[in-house]
């Protein structure tokens, strides 16, 4: 039963001896037959309250509640996420100097929002510390911090404190409605613990005008502290940690008229102090050697989830995430399931932290990911990169893999990281409904790799050959390609050589140029490899309306993509025909090949079945 100060049973008690008191007020005789009614006792003030209002994460829409505030004369304590700053739906530098030169306070909220409790101590450090020194930077005396997720643990606590900060805010140790019934209604003043600030849980949307009033009004009579804690505050919003600017006002001006025994302060200013010097967090590690990924198997645990791991999704989908028996090696997996699929992904990947889970990578190296999956729809690698001030930034995706059943091994290299970058995090996701398992993940440094043994003789250096697996507008590991003034068309078709799939291109309005699918040309994931001086045997099937012919292209020593040479002309056929063709010797310094049959005019040309051999033990065509 929702209970008001009227209603609650306590409350109605002291009030009917109230009541009673009055109406028999003390009458006695000071002389016979005269009567003097006594007057009551002067009411004693109220202990003073303090309500500190606070805003958790330096979200974009707590601006219209700090012009709210500012408005009515009143300050409020906003705990900023450095690496959030100046991001999409985050507030900017130029936002947090308006708030401060109003008078409101800046705080700490560490660089990425991580739970402070799971990591290891250095990189709890480097969140808090550097949180600090990155507000110092943009001009931000800063003596008051909040845990994400109220996780805290002395150890943090302790952390919290060495970094220079006055005080640190935990949630949910304050009685409310909606939890902690028996706990203390206020904090003290001063509070016994300054690095583990009691006060009520998050404010959501389940609170109401008279849940915020009510958390005050009781306080009032002990009085003590009130810091509430806010997230939102959006007129709409899907976040259930949103209130409407609406109710937020109304809070604020009912605030502003309580009796001069409740004020409103800042943290800062009910802890006091003077700030303390700046401490930098131990600095990110260098980049290691062999797999760069931490807790690769997924198997060491910590609160049930996977140590250095997150979950990682944006748009609007419903996505769960659950440990599952066995893994690829070891004793599990993580599991993904989605739901209710409309735009965005979901995905598992390495802590977007400062490096202590992070991979350490360096600007203008390649690096070969790798994982072990099953899912019932298409997945891809999804690439971030951490800036110098701890920041994350989406990179690049790489080209689609397909279904699998079993456990299959997705490996992809990365173009070279971004100058300023100092970490790399990726992982699998599901852009669809669908169930996606993996395990096993690694990233190796491809300056480190040894290079990739021979493939046996025989082998079909064509990654989708068949073009079967989908990969978004082309099939997996193929592209297009073409120049010159034409107009191309591409379409994946039934009327295969073999399997079900086979890609046509039409060409229309054709002048010059010419148009083509070949496998990806890219680092290594797709592109087949090859060996400078070695010869190969390329083979197409096809169907064509016109003449055609092989153009192929080859990936230097410095890893970019140079024309090569073509085939002679291949006729036109009604029926699917293998084209075949031997290279001349690889060029020096040459890694990989790309090829593809072309359309150098107005035509519809159909290929399936591609392959490349090493003319050594390669099959008869």
């Amino acid at each position: 039963m929702k209970t008001t100060p009227e209603s609650e049973p306590g409350r109605t008690r002291v009030l009917q001896l109230l009541r009673a008191g009055a109406t028999a007020l003390v009458v006695f005789a000071l002389a016979a037959g005269t009567a003097v009614v006594a007057a009551p006792p002067a009411q004693a003030a109220l202990p003073p309250t303090v309500v500190s209002l606070s805003f958790d994460d330096g979200n974009a829409d707590q601006l219209a509640a700090a012009n709210t505030l500012t408005q009515l004369g009143l300050k409020g304590t906003f705990y900023i996420t450095s690496g959030f700053v100046n991001n999409p739906g985050y507030l900017t530098v130029a936002n947090l100097n308006t708030m401060k030169s109003a008078g409101h306070e800046i705080g700490g909220h560490t660089v990425t929002h991580p739970d402070l409790t799971t990591l290891p101590a250095d990189e709890a450090t480097r969140q808090i510390c550097n949180d600090r020194v990155n507000l110092s930077k943009w001009g931000f005396t800063t003596t008051s911090f909040a845990y994400p997720f109220a996780a805290e643990n002395a150890a943090v606590q302790t952390i919290a404190k060495n970094c220079g900060y006055n005080s640190a805010r935990g949630l949910g140790d304050i009685q409310t409605r909606f939890g902690c019934q028996g706990c203390a209604l206020a904090e003290t003043i001063p509070p016994a613990n300054p690095y583990m600030i009691q006060a009520p849980d998050e404010v959501d949307n389940t609170w109401t005008l008279a849940d915020l009033q009510s958390v005050v009004t009781k306080a009032e009579p002990a009085g003590g502290w009130i810091e509430l804690t806010f997230h939102h505050i959006a007129a709409t919003s899907a976040d259930p940690l949103n209130i409407t600017p609406t109710l937020f006002s109304q809070f604020a001006k009912w605030l502003k008229a309580r009796p001069t025994t409740t004020s409103v302060k800042t943290v800062n200013q009910v802890i006091g102090g003077t700030a303390k010097a700046l401490v930098n967090g131990p600095p990110v590690p260098p980049q290691g050697t062999g797999n760069l990924v931490r807790n690769p198997g997924l198997e060491t645990l910590v609160g049930g989830v996977p140590q250095c791991w997150q979950a990682g999704a944006y748009g609007t989908n419903t996505y769960a995430f659950t440990r599952v028996t066995p893994g690829h090696t070891g004793t599990s997996a993580e599991k993904l399931v989605m739901t209710g699929y409309q735009n965005g992904d979901a995905k598992w990947l390495p802590a977007l932290d400062l490096g202590g889970c992070s991979p350490t990578a360096t600007p203008g190296h390649t690096y070969q990911l790798g994982a072990w999956y099953t899912s019932n729809v298409s997945t891809q690698f999804v690439l971030y990169y951490r800036t110098g001030l701890g920041s994350w930034t989406y990179w690049t995706s790489s080209p689609w893999f397909g279904a699998s059943s079993s456990y299959t091994k997705a490996t992809w290299t990365t173009p070279a990281l971004p100058a300023g970058a100092s970490g790399i995090s990726f992982g699998l996701n599901l852009f669809a409904n669908g169930t996606l398992t993996t395990d096993d993940y690694e990233m190796f440094d491809v300056a480190t790799l040894p290079p990739p043994p021979p493939p046996a003789p025989g082998t079909n250096l064509v990654k989708n050959a068949s073009l079967e697996t989908a990969g978004g507008a082309t099939p997996q590991c193929f592209q297009t390609a073409g120049f010159g003034t034409n107009t191309a068309a591409y379409s994946t078709v039934a009327s295969s050589h073999t399997g079900t799939k086979a890609e046509q291109l039409v060409v229309s309005a054709y002048t010059s140029g010419d148009a083509k699918l070949l496998p990806t040309m890219d680092t290594g994931a797709c592109a087949p490899p090859a060996i400078a001086g070695h010869t190969y045997s390329l083979r197409v099937w096809y169907t064509s309306t016109t003449s055609t012919q092989f153009a192929l292209y080859y990936r230097n020593a410095a890893g970019a993509w140079v024309y090569w040479t073509s085939s002679p002309w291949l006729a036109a056929t009604a029926t699917y025909t293998q084209a075949v063709f031997t290279t001349p010797a690889l060029p020096a310094g040459a890694t990989a090949i790309s090829f593809g049959l072309n359309l150098f005019a107005t035509g519809t040309l159909k290929t399936d079945d591609y392959a490349m051999y090493d003319t050594v033990g390669a099959p008869k065509p």
